[in-house]
């Protein structure tokens, strides 16, 4: 504990959630290395979107939202979301002194004395005495597994390794899931790939007419609630559904987004289904999603038996130090921001030794 580097809190990440929260650390009155330090492993500003494919320009982005204390202004729709939003967050960290250490690992989150939690790096360890977690979800591709997924002789990627479509040129692909991402994937392969085929496990739900806010806040309410459970959360889009919008339409009508079910086994050469139906494939693209990264967080024993992290609100309910953000309904940009500012007001009244609030 001696070696520890103490802090009153640690953020972990730099993404929409991280930068949120430090700018309400800061705003309250903490000092950026002195009262709090923001720990991010990536090599540079943009949280995930600096990972993001070239071909995902800043106009085809679903509900990016400015971060608190600063708008995002004149972004060029047709510039890649990666440029746009890694060039808004420098700006963002260097305008509000939130001096974002990074590369910085870290590798695990363990009790320590004096009721502090000590944040254990690479290049040394922290004790604080609050932890704020927005490590998202980028570094956890979720893959699927089905019967011969092996012996596949083509290529088998996820999107988080997705490029862009003229890698595909030539070949015939099966882009797996139902969500945004399998969807703008095809409608980018499509004019490229000799053919393409899109299965899901559920039938897409596609959303017509504008998203309100009621319609936003029915949707965040069911992934709360199963926060509030202890079970994984699922993504505010499983419940929202696919905005209907030109593309789509026009991938409905040309065929493309002509949805399978789920095949039931991976072959040689492609994928078949129980009836005996098969596709011929040279890639499978498994737009499958991603889960959240908190592997380190595995010291504290944080997780309920149903497998998730119960909240009351950002806080952690087996240890009201320990705050997640960006997880389950907090996952949207714009949730991640509300969420920022909220677990600033826990931490507040925590560390002043004040009630916390249900």
């Amino acid at each position: 504990m001696n070696a520890a580097r103490e802090v009153e809190v640690v953020v972990i990440g730099a993404g929409q959630a991280g930068l949120s929260a430090a700018y309400h650390l800061r705003r309250t009155g903490f000092v950026p290395d002195r009262d709090f330090v923001v720990l991010d492993h990536s090599p540079g500003p943009g949280g995930a979107w600096q990972f993001r494919w070239p071909s995902l320009t800043f106009g085809k982005v679903h509900g990016m939202h400015a971060l608190p204390g600063m708008e995002l202004t004149d972004a060029d729709p047709a510039r890649p979301s990666s440029e746009v939003v890694r060039e808004y967050f420098d700006r963002y960290e260097r305008a509000f002194g939130l001096r974002v250490r990074r590369p910085v690992d870290v590798r695990a989150v363990r009790e320590g004395t004096a009721g502090r939690l000590l944040v254990e790096t690479p290049d040394g360890t922290w004790a604080a005495r609050a932890l704020i977690n927005a490590t998202g979800t980028w570094d956890r591709p979720f893959w699927p597994r089905y019967p011969g997924q092996e012996t596949f002789r083509g290529r088998q990627l996820h999107t988080a390794q997705y490029a862009g479509p003229e890698e595909f040129a030539g070949r015939r692909v099966v882009v797996v899931g139902g969500g945004a991402s399998g969807t703008q994937h095809l409608l980018e392969l499509a004019p490229y790939a000799a053919a393409t085929t899109w299965v899901t496990r559920r039938p897409p739900v596609f959303r017509e007419g504008p998203f309100d806010q009621d319609a936003g806040r029915a949707a965040v309410a069911l992934v709360e609630e199963r926060v509030r459970q202890g079970l994984p959360p699922r993504s505010v889009v499983s419940v929202t559904g696919l905005p209907l919008n030109d593309a789509i339409r026009r991938g409905l009508a040309e065929g493309v987004l002509d949805r399978r079910p789920m095949f039931d086994r991976v072959v040689p050469d492609g994928v078949e289904w129980r009836d005996g139906r098969k596709v011929v494939a040279d890639v499978i693209l498994w737009a499958t999603g991603f889960r959240a990264a908190l592997d380190h967080l595995a010291p504290l024993g944080l997780r309920e038996p149903g497998g998730g992290i119960r909240l009351e609100g950002t806080r952690a309910v087996a240890d009201p130090r320990v705050h997640l953000l960006g997880y389950g309904p907090s996952a949207s940009t714009i949730g991640a921001n509300r969420a920022g500012r909220a677990a600033v007001r826990d931490i507040r009244r925590l560390l002043a030794g004040e009630p916390v609030a249900a």
